[in-house]
């Protein structure tokens, strides 16, 4: 057996050994939809605010509760979305959507995102709302980072890049609307265009 033989062995152990520990079939194209529908959404929040709050938000009344509507349903249109791409593109690559290494990356994902989002529910009974879109977005990307490990790896910088605007966002809580739609609107968009690209235009 030559050297090219062995190599071409350990690649293909490589590989195996990746796809029984890694969940790889994740959308592209789910990415750059969910930012659409952050953008489409964030524009709608601005809209309402502007146009029935005088542009201040505030925890009780009519144009809150639109907000939070607005924000379920981006999240909603987005998981139902990366759900039906990446279990598509799954069955096309052989792969079984709901297997272990897909149960290890949506557990390590909900861990941070949902302990933000429940400490995100307290303070906001609490009456403070100004860190909301810096917790979001340091949460989002603690998420990602943390499933990565189970994943495709590339997801953890856009995991970086949340976790970096989040922080940003702490600092400068004035720009919490732009900066979250930048971190889950413009920013989902160039990762989804670039995860298409690099991994779904190949197969």
């Amino acid at each position: 057996m030559s050297n090219q033989d062995y190599l071409k062995d350990i690649s293909e152990i490589k590989n195996l050994m990746n796809k029984s520990s890694r969940f790889i079939s994740l959308s592209g194209l789910s990415g750059i939809l969910a930012g659409i529908y952050a953008l489409v959404g964030a524009a709608a929040a601005y809209w309402i605010v502007e146009k029935y709050s005088y542009g201040k938000l505030l925890l009780d009344g009519t144009v809150f509760n639109l907000v939070v509507l607005d924000l379920i349903l981006i999240a909603f249109f987005s998981i139902i979305t990366g759900i039906y791409l990446t279990t598509r593109k799954a069955k096309k690559n052989g792969e079984n959507f709901w297997d272990t290494s897909s149960k290890r990356l949506i557990f390590n994902f909900l861990v941070p995102l949902v302990t933000g989002g429940i400490y995100i529910l307290i303070i906001l009974n609490q009456h403070k709302y100004g860190q909301t879109a810096a917790l979001m977005l340091i949460f989002y990307g603690l998420s990602l980072v943390n499933a990565s490990k189970f994943s495709i790896g590339d997801i953890r910088y856009l995991g970086f890049i949340q976790i970096i605007l989040g922080l940003i966002c702490a600092y400068y809580p004035g720009y919490g609307f732009w900066l979250w739609t930048l971190g889950f609107g413009v920013m989902h968009i160039v990762y989804g265009t670039w995860m298409y690209f690099k991994y779904d235009v190949k197969q």
